[in-house]
């Protein structure tokens, strides 16, 4: 998949790649091209492949580029000789379509088998070998593969969308080129990126990978149409790529492993009647009485313990777990090569010292000073508005309090909950802003690698989603030291939140789908198939996992940090997540576009996020079980003085931290035969490189 074999001399030069693409008018007439398109059979409309293995009857429409409305059938057909032209012509090595129409609006794009194939190899998938083993796949042991003639089977569907994705968003001019159909103005500079500056210029409105009805219909009666209790996670992992499975997996994980915590939430509310007084009082909104906080604290004890133990072996059972599926997925080795810039990525034309590639340079120092100056100051000041709520928070919660005192009827009591929800909506009006900011300031800073540009963007979510969600509560909590007032909080949370989630995330879009976007979709059997293709560009872009993610890491906070003085918390979580995992797969099956998924090995930064928080419980629930008065008046009793109560809640901390390191320790990552697959697939992999390294020094 490599995108700059003219600058490094062993491709066709530019004049090459212009000759190529300027005799696109000269190959194709005007008007109608020859033959339909159709799902699965080859026409003469498609660019033909250069490669006698890859010429097959069988072509599958992988992905629709939706051109603006005033492209000019030359510019259409100058694209269309791009994306079929070879790699080594400075093409992109695809097959391309241009629908029935010559002036249409759409370009259909597949991909031969070795394209494909050579994309394997480059993202280092892992297939299976003709030992039954899942080995690192080589392009030149491809005979050695099972199934690697029928790259349907071969690869996933996903998989064949995403390196189409990385071909077109690879391209790259191998010299001055004008673009015929557009102004001088909109001439192509050497190492521009094609599909970048064909999108400024009003070209290429639109990429996206096509839907399979018959794969997505079998797909759905498996998933949440039926009552299954299992989630289909290879198929997940086939139709709609690893990092989609990943997070069904996790939620899915996540879901039954909150089960043990709901049985003893339930059974300490069951069983002690100052827990049941407790939660009676913090739906009610009414104070808890100071005389009674003496009694019944044994079951938080017990279950702020249980939380920093159980958070610890969910998140070491958790890995083990994603690496079992990284292998099965065949994303256990994946490659990290020096890969072209990511399609944003700007800078000043040079010569990279590492890859000896011609490519946009950008100074880190610059980038270090965007960030010091503008990216910091900007999430300072939005942690200012979290904090600005806060106080709006604290001020109402006065007010209503002092109204109650005042007035005391059912109006007032329900006026207890008022400053919790409008802070709960002030918080999420907050982060939906936020997100917005934080992506265009990812932008500003310029990062070169995609995955660079994912990390910075997550961390400034990350910083802010804790601040957001949970600053309230660890002041009440460390600050106020006001226990029933968190109780409260924490329910208004739980309860509120999720209510609000399933209507903005689920009924809404329901609605809006099925009563205005759906009836423009409808469709016939007789329809073309061009038709039912431009269709799908109707529904909107899927807006990716990452309020999933937040939502999931929201959750685990409340529970692993807060949930001893709320024992409900993981009984109200898990009603919540039986739902939330049929609606979030209704959600990415009916009411988005397909999205294009790269493969990845594990949840990435997610996952470090956390175990964060899993550490940080630890120091939360000692401090939570300090305030009780119950456990203060039993120190008191047997002569310890604050400091000695002091000193006592830190060794226990510590001795907790101790424990938790040591069962991360005994547990291990990843099973001993993933770690002897992974070993021997790196070995292999090593095994293979020198060979290819003697192969030129021999001949």
């Amino acid at each position: 998949m490599s995108k700059a074999g003219a600058d490094e001399g062993g491709g066709a030069g530019g004049g090459g790649s212009e000759k190529a693409l300027q005799q696109a008018e000269d190959d194709t007439p005007e008007g109608k091209f020859p033959g339909k398109l159709s799902a699965v059979i080859s026409g003469p409309g498609w660019t033909k492949v250069t490669c006698p293995c890859c010429a097959t009857e069988r072509v599958e429409p992988l992905v629709l580029v939706k051109l603006g409305a005033n492209v000019r059938p030359e510019t259409k057909r100058w694209l269309i000789k791009l994306i079929g032209a070879s790699q080594k012509d400075g093409g992109a090595g695809l097959l391309a379509h241009p629908g029935e129409d010559a002036s249409g609006d759409i370009i259909v794009v597949a991909a031969p088998r070795c394209t494909l194939l050579r994309g394997a190899e480059e993202l280092g998938l892992c297939k299976t070998y003709q030992s039954g083993d899942m080995e690192a796949f080589s392009y030149n042991d491809r005979d050695n593969f099972k199934d690697s003639d029928n790259t349907e089977v071969f690869l996933t569907l996903a998989e064949r969308q995403f390196m189409v994705k990385y071909e077109l968003d690879g391209l790259r001019a191998q010299r001055d080129l004008r673009i015929p159909g557009l102004t001088d103005g909109r001439a192509l500079q050497n190492r521009d990126n094609v599909w970048q500056k064909l999108g400024s210029a009003g070209v290429i409105v639109d990429t996206f990978p096509l839907h399979n009805p018959e794969q997505l219909k079998e797909l759905s009666e498996a998933w949440y149409s039926g009552n299954q209790l299992v989630q289909p996670l290879d198929s997940v992992n086939g139709y709609f790529g690893s990092s989609v499975a990943f997070y069904f997996s996790f939620l899915d994980f996540y879901t039954w492993s909150l089960l043990p915590p709901a049985i003893l939430g339930l059974s300490i509310t069951y069983f002690s009647g100052e827990a049941q007084k407790e939660v009676v009082d913090s739906v009610s909104g009414a104070q808890v009485e100071e005389e009674d906080e003496d009694h019944g604290h044994s079951g938080h004890m017990i279950q702020a313990v249980f939380s920093m133990l159980w958070s610890t072996v969910f998140m070491e059972l958790w890995k083990r777990r994603s690496s079992s599926l990284s292998y099965r997925w065949g994303t256990l080795h994946l490659a990290e090569r020096f890969a072209e810039p990511r399609p944003g990525f700007h800078g000043d034309l040079g010569v990279n010292p590492v890859t000896g590639r011609v490519e946009p340079l950008f100074p880190g120092w610059q980038r270090d000073l965007r960030m010091a100056l503008v990216s910091i100051p900007v999430v300072g000041l939005f942690l200012g508005l979290v904090i600005l709520g806060m106080l709006g928070f604290y001020w109402g919660e006065a007010q209503v309090q002092q109204l109650h005192t005042d007035w005391d009827s059912l109006v007032s009591q329900t006026l207890l909950y008022m400053p919790s929800v409008l802070h709960i909506v002030y918080t999420n009006m907050l982060a939906t802003v936020y997100k917005t900011v934080a992506r265009a300031l990812t932008e500003y800073e310029n990062h070169r690698e995609e995955s660079s540009f994912e990390k910075h963007l997550t961390a400034k979510v990350l910083v802010f989603t804790f601040f957001n969600y949970f600053a309230v509560l660890f002041h009440i909590a460390f600050f106020k030291q006001d226990v029933p007032l968190l109780r409260k909080r924490l329910a208004s949370l739980l309860i509120v939140s999720q209510l609000v989630n399933q209507v903005t995330e689920v009924a809404i879009p329901f609605l809006v789908d099925r009563f205005i976007s759906a009836p423009h979709r409808a469709e016939s059997e007789d329809d073309p198939q061009e038709d039912k293709f431009r269709k799908q560009s109707t529904l909107p872009v899927f807006p990716g996992l990452f309020a999933e993610y937040i939502e999931l890491l929201v959750q685990f906070g409340y529970l692993s940090l807060f949930s001893c003085v709320y024992p409900l918390t993981a009984v109200l979580l898990l009603v919540n997540n039986m739902t939330e995992i049929r609606s979030d797969a209704y959600k990415i099956c009916k009411l988005f576009r397909k999205p294009f998924t790269p493969p990845v090995a594990n949840m990435g930064v997610w996952q470090l996020a956390f175990e964060v928080l899993s550490f940080v419980s630890v120091v939360s629930n000692c401090w939570l079980l300090l305030l009780s008065p119950r456990l203060q008046g039993l120190c008191h009793e047997a002569g310890m003085s604050s400091t000695n109560i002091l000193l006592s809640a830190v060794l226990v901390e510590h001795f907790l931290i101790l424990v938790k390191v040591v069962l991360s320790v005994l547990i291990p990552d990843e099973p001993d035969w993933i770690r002897r697959k992974r070993e021997h697939i790196e070995f292999t992999s090593m095994e293979a490189l020198k060979l290819q390294k003697l192969q030129p020094d021999e001949s």
